[in-house]
């Protein structure tokens, strides 16, 4: 499609007739006839109205290219960017945790955990957001992460009721309290409980 073409599809895509694009940019409709028949061309400053007119650019009148879509040329951030400095933060906020509570014996120490859990969350959110590839993301996040997520809090739930077991109440704690042989049955339940999760979440989304 050359000049004259373009001229010619987009006054009528417009709804005009050749007299009417005539008297919008001042020239005869003879002088339209000849540009749309390649009989002459039109000077640059009515090629300027001619795109103000029909809401184009002078670089397509001219030359065909099409304007670019901006949104577009703006590459959108990889989800499993967010997915993996959420994860790496999920990590460091269990071993944080565990650092507090041997350095200090406090329940802060779930305290610190839990808010950089909730960063890593946070992060693979934004991710699933904006992000491109949300998909590929979420599909390996939530099987590494989940072992993350449910140390500190079946820690603190297994340490409460062993303290009620006994008569007395333990300090919140991102790991199980050490020296007792029920310690197995702990970890025994916090594999199972992971990988049992792991195992539903794989085979579910191999469906997807």
């Amino acid at each position: 499609m050359n000049l004259a073409d373009r001229i010619q599809t987009l006054r009528k895509s417009k709804g005009m007739s050749q007299e009417e694009l005539a008297d919008k940019i001042g020239v005869s409709r003879q002088a339209i006839s000849k540009w749309e028949s390649e009989q002459s061309m039109p000077d640059i400053d009515k090629v300027i109205l001619l795109s103000e007119l029909f809401e184009v650019t002078t670089d397509y009148l001219l030359k065909g290219i099409e304007p670019q879509d901006k949104d577009k040329n703006i590459r959108r951030l990889d989800a499993r960017i967010f997915s993996l400095a959420g994860t790496m933060l999920n990590f460091i906020a269990v071993v944080a945790a565990i650092v507090v509570w041997i350095e200090v014996q406090m329940s802060s120490a779930v305290l610190v955990g839990f808010i950089l859990l909730a960063l890593g969350l946070t992060l693979f959110g934004v991710g699933q957001f904006v992000g491109s590839n949300a998909n590929k993301a979420r599909v390996w996040f939530w099987p590494v992460n989940i072992w993350f997520f449910a140390l500190i809090p079946m820690s603190c739930a297994f340490n409460m009721l062993l303290g009620l077991k006994h008569g007395f109440v333990w300090n919140l704690s991102p790991l199980p309290i050490m020296g007792t042989p029920i310690n197995l049955i702990f970890w025994l339940g916090y594999f199972v409980a992971c990988g049992v999760f792991d195992l539903i979440y794989v085979a579910a989304s191999k469906k997807v």
